[in-house]
């Protein structure tokens, strides 16, 4: 079982700049709690997602030294990847690449087409340089602009991923349409039949479907979880201002319910939670590069 916390994805739309020294404590909190990854940061353009214009010196303040989690960053393009490969502490880089043409280039200022380019160049390089391509398959449970959706076609995209040699994927539900009825079928055939290939599910929801879509994606045969400390972030172009992250806490709700062992570091969770307020309370919410 591998929870995935995303204090990266929780931020990255909150208007008000997050003091650094403040950032890098609450992830150091989560460092210590002993999650698998922390997608903790993007090298992406300061215009389009200016929260995260500090993601190198946050990497600085982390104390790597009494952790097995790994670290994750999004990037947008190329030049962003060669910049987060820089950094050896970043294991995984992740990369949102979507089934919907008009939200690629909403997300990413590309074409499906450009992005696929980049994707390429990119695994290229992050086997080069020993690290972990993570590609998230945004809208990959349906999209809002009245473009071909179809569970085929997301299997499509995997076959050209896989045929690239890409180790992970992310099924992301971007704007918080999936539900069991799309959500286990389409887990469980895409892991049958690339079952050299690790899943994830990345959705973003109302809290009220939160835990059926857990449960969907988890007897699916799903063991990859992207979460937030409660449920902040998520896509902004959603219509539904409740649609966030899954929470970690009712991720961990339901594990526990399942008598599914976590190993989690209590305390310092507690001690991540504490700091809630001071980071997400009382701001607003804008744009920027989302799964």
């Amino acid at each position: 079982m591998k929870i995935v916390e995303c204090p990266r994805d929780a931020m990255q739309g909150i208007k008000d700049f997050i003091p650094t020294d403040l950032k890098a404590t609450y992830i150091n909190h989560l460092l210590q709690a002993g999650f698998d990854t922390i997608d903790f940061g993007s090298f992406v353009s300061p215009k389009v997602t200016p929260q995260m214009r500090d993601t190198a010196e946050v990497l600085s303040k982390l104390n790597l030294s009494n952790t097995y989690s790994k670290l994750l960053a999004i990037v947008a393009s190329l030049s962003g990847a060669k910049i987060a490969l820089r950094h050896e502490e970043i294991r995984y880089i992740g990369f949102p690449f979507s089934v919907s043409e008009t939200f690629q280039q909403r997300n990413t200022n590309k074409s499906i087409a450009e992005a696929f380019e980049v994707l390429q160049a990119l695994q290229t390089l992050c086997i080069q340089y020993n690290r972990i391509l993570v590609v998230y398959l945004s809208m990959g449970f349906g999209n809002p602009y009245n473009e071909p959706y179809n569970p085929e076609i997301v299997a499509e995209f995997t076959q050209k991923l896989d045929k690239m040699g890409v180790k992970i994927i992310a099924l992301s539900d971007t704007i918080g349409v999936s539900h069991p009825d799309n959500i286990t079928p389409l887990f469980a055939t895409l892991i049958k039949n690339f079952g050299h290939i690790e899943f994830g599910a990345h959705f973003h929801s109302n809290p009220h479907t939160a835990m059926q879509k857990i449960q969907a994606a988890y007897v699916a045969g799903c063991r990859r979880f992207d979460v937030a400390m409660g449920g902040f972030g998520g896509c902004p172009m959603a219509k539904d201002e409740l649609t966030g992250n899954i929470a970690t806490e009712t991720l961990l709700v339901y594990l526990a319910q399942n008598q599914v062992a976590t190993k989690l570091n209590s305390r310092y969770i507690e001690k991540a939670q504490a700091l809630i307020p001071k980071i997400f309370d009382l701001h607003h919410v804008r744009n920027g590069t989302t799964n």
